[in-house]
């Protein structure tokens, strides 16, 4: 490997090494525990730029990391050592209402497109916290709130203009290179960067009914049985998630602070007034702490959860698996689980399924079987280097004691805690596409140039 020069033939972006002006702010992430220093920034204004920084990056023989929100737990976004397209300038969203399909720049966040989108009155399914860049969220699945009637986000993916490893622009889309879009469908970043992707829209909102009743976790998993029988009869109308926190702050009553709640949170994916119906009795299932239920925009859905967790303010470690079933055994599993977490900044989650996610078949897509009917997370996030060693036990022995609960050993990639499982969580979240996505990869990046990710080995 040789040292990069600070000059790239036909690169009209910025190049950042180390010591330069603006250096250690575009190696940050949102993660506070990673600190890696890639040899070269290339922050990229367009397809070309992109193409030109891969070419470099092979000529010099660098691995390559690929930064477009920077949201990715275990870092993947920056690398020591190697280059990293930094595409955070690239944030465009175009949007054809008669089409039903946006163009998406591949630095765009999830916020740059629910409103461009819903100025149309239309959303495609996105993440739950709108700074989340889309390329990351997409490329491993994409888990939103309009999956019941719409699916993950790779389902919504009909295109994608991808610059591959030896620098070359290639379209991709049912008729074109369709192998290589079957493996951006929950493949992740192995085969390229992916500089525009062109998704699917669906009319939703203007307003929604959102349900976000809470209950203490003192008072028993009653509630949450409820929710889960409730979900099953309705999987294919509501986006949900029961999710274990900590009370505190002015929107709390004042003697709840401190105390682990949970909150039944769910998008109803329809008519607001007919949801608001619908999901009423999940605000009569006991006392509740509060009720954040109500009517209101698709675009302030999508940014409830942004406060959660601010770019680049806690140590996080997140890990998630998805459940056969949600037994009581499992939620009372759950429950213990989020009564020991070290951090009252921490979260751990249910997640339903089902609906239109699980009518994709198992082959149809990259990221493989749907027949789950739920996930569990455990968002490990905390303040102080002090706590790293706690908290990520905290989070990884939640993950393991869930594993007799779990579908098969699949787990979701975009929460990898800090990669260190790479190998065996890779093959076991794939099961029998595994071996289709190392033929593509060989294809597309035999040197495995794309490789600061949950990597698929090219054959050697």
């Amino acid at each position: 490997m040789s040292t990069p020069d600070t000059h790239i033939a036909g690169f009209e972006g910025e190049l950042l090494t180390a010591g330069a002006d603006g250096y250690d702010a575009a190696r940050g992430v949102w993660n506070a525990m990673i600190d890696r220093r890639p040899a070269l920034i290339a922050r990229c204004r367009n397809a070309q730029d992109v193409m030109a920084a891969v070419r470099h990056a092979a000529a010099h023989d660098l691995g390559i990391s690929i930064r477009a929100g920077g949201h990715n737990v275990a870092g993947h976004a920056v690398c020591d050592g190697g280059l990293t397209v930094d595409l955070t300038q690239m944030r465009g969203v175009s949007v054809d209402a008669e089409r039903r399909v946006a163009l998406v720049e591949g630095g765009a966040l999830w916020g740059d497109v629910d409103n461009a989108t819903q100025a149309h009155g239309l959303a495609t399914p996105g993440g739950l916290i709108s700074d989340t860049g889309v390329a990351g969220l997409t490329l491993s699945g994409g888990i939103g709130w309009l999956r019941a009637k719409h699916g993950l986000s790779i389902d919504n993916l009909v295109a994608a203009d991808v610059v591959t490893a030896d620098g070359t622009l290639v379209h991709t889309s049912a008729d074109e290179n369709p192998e290589l879009l079957w493996a951006l469908r929950g493949g992740g970043g192995n085969f390229g960067v992916v500089t525009r992707f062109e998704f699917s829209l669906h009319p939703a909102g203007p307003e929604v009914m959102f349900a976000a009743p809470i209950y203490a976790v003192e008072d028993g998993p009653g509630p949450i049985r409820a929710w889960r029988d409730f979900m099953r009869e309705h999987d294919g109308l509501i986006g949900s998630l029961c999710e274990f926190s900590t009370a505190g702050g002015e929107d709390f009553p004042e003697e709840s602070w401190g105390k682990r709640v949970y909150t039944l949170a769910c998008v109803y994916n329809g008519d607001a007034a007919e949801g608001e119906v619908l999901m009423q009795p999940l605000r009569e299932l006991g006392n509740m702490v509060t009720d954040f239920s109500g009517r209101m925009g698709y675009c302030e859905v999508q940014t409830l959860f942004d406060t959660l967790m601010p770019a680049g303010d806690f140590r996080c470690y997140w890990k998630a698996r998805y459940l056969t079933d949600l037994s009581d055994e499992m939620i009372d599993l759950a429950m213990a689980n989020a009564q020991a977490a070290p951090s009252e900044n921490s979260i751990s989650s249910l997640w339903n399924f089902g609906g239109a996610t699980a009518r994709v078949p198992a082959d149809a897509t990259a990221f493989g079987d749907r027949s789950f009917g739920w996930m569990y997370s455990l968002d490990g996030v905390w303040p102080d280097a002090a706590d790293d060693a706690a908290n990520i036990a905290w989070a990884r022995d939640g993950w393991d004691s869930a594993a007799r609960f779990g579908h098969e050993g699949r787990a979701y990639l975009n929460f990898p805690g800090h990669g260190e499982d790479n190998d065996a969580l890779t093959r076991a979240a794939f099961g029998v596409n595994y071996q289709r996505l190392v033929e593509i990869k060989t294809k597309y990046d035999p040197q495995n140039r794309f490789r600061f990710n949950q990597n698929i080995k090219p054959e050697a």
